[in-house]
């Protein structure tokens, strides 16, 4: 029973075991993408623990019979399991596991000077009829292997969080076949991060890449924290079809002192400049068309480029769903149609 696995041995097709963000990163490691490197703590690690919190086996019963709209029942209920998995002893193999990919992951000696993100990886989650962005809990900055075991198990515990189990009721998602994977990877420094649609969020036009940037690390921008630089870029020509600068008075840091990030003012020089150079924009663009066509379907990604110099590495994908909006919509037409792909360029250059 496989209770760890490397995203280089993982794909698409194990869901089941590593979870949706798992399943998605380890898919996009076999073409060759800037994956950090990293590890899951399978579901089936989850399932040994959950054998120990959940000794009457009750819970996804209790759980299933809430309403999605009761969120003081949702909270009364699920309280007490989140505090029994936080607190539940890991077996002394599942610990051992997750020390050794960690050390493997960040080198021996070197704990405080390379930090991990631990991601939630729910069973059910970013598939194209759900997206989860948001809802299970994220930890970045993490140092430490006894830090890392207790993220783990938060991750976990975030499967049953009230906006989780509201989500799922919401989408009649069955319970019994609800599991957490967790991701561990090496985190980048990031000196710019952020978001990018495959296809415009605002017309559905599959012409367009949408870049959504700002400086430090990308919990700023998807928390709405700060107001990002925007970029609409042609996925035909490469040539950046609407440019819009902001004002970015904050970012997100490491914190030197301790896990986790800090929330620190943006130096003057930096707030009004561009968060990405016309060169990176045109990376991320070469991006945008690998992941998409790896999945032949339009996608929603989180990219960081790290601080220090341009190497082959510099920019890397932190992750990437399935664009979800639109996807919906795709039974009505998004635009008229166009003999060639250029000509919704031309369209969109000319309502500029």
């Amino acid at each position: 029973m496989s209770l760890v696995a490397s995203l280089e041995d993982v794909g698409q097709l194990d869901t089941y075991l590593v979870g949706g963000k798992g399943a998605s990163l380890g898919e996009l490691v076999t073409p060759g993408l800037p994956i950090p490197r990293g590890f899951v703590v399978t579901t089936n690690a989850f399932r040994l623990v959950a054998a120990q919190f959940d000794r009457a086996g009750s819970i996804a019963e209790r759980v299933a019979g809430l309403s999605a709209e009761d969120h003081e029942a949702v909270e009364a209920v699920t309280a007490p399991i989140r505090r029994r998995i936080e607190e539940t002893p890991l077996p002394a193999a599942l610990r051992d596991e997750v020390v050794a990919g960690y050390h493997a992951l960040v080198g021996e000696g070197t704990e405080q000077d390379t930090g991990v993100a631990v991601r939630s990886s729910a069973t059910g989650e970013d598939s194209l009829d759900a997206s989860f962005a948001g809802v299970q809990d994220t930890f970045l900055w993490v140092r430490g292997a006894d830090a890392v075991l207790s993220k783990v198990r938060a991750c976990w515990a975030s499967l049953y969080s009230v906006e989780s189990v509201c989500y799922r009721r919401q989408l009649a998602i069955p319970e019994g076949a609800a599991a957490m994977a967790v991701v561990v990877q090496r985190m980048v420094d990031a000196r710019s991060s952020g978001v990018m649609f495959t296809r415009s969020p605002s017309s559905g036009d599959r012409s367009l890449v949408a870049v959504e940037s700002a400086w430090g690390l990308g919990s700023a921008v998807v928390s709405g924290e700060v107001t990002p630089d925007s970029f609409l870029v042609s996925k035909v020509t490469g040539e950046i079809v609407r440019r819009q600068l902001s004002v970015k008075h904050r970012r997100h840091v490491p914190n030197s002192a301790r896990d986790g990030v800090v929330d620190e003012e943006v130096p003057a020089g930096l707030q009004e400049a561009p968060s990405l150079s016309d060169e990176e924009l045109g990376r991320l663009l070469d991006l945008a068309r690998a992941v998409e066509g790896h999945y032949g379907r339009a996608q929603d990604v989180e990219w960081a480029i790290a601080n220090g110099p341009p190497p082959r590495e510099h920019l890397f994908l932190l992750q990437s769903r399935p664009e979800t909006a639109w996807s919906r919509q795709d039974a009505g037409a998004i635009a008229t149609a166009k003999p060639r792909a250029f000509d919704h360029v031309i369209e969109v250059l000319g309502g500029r």
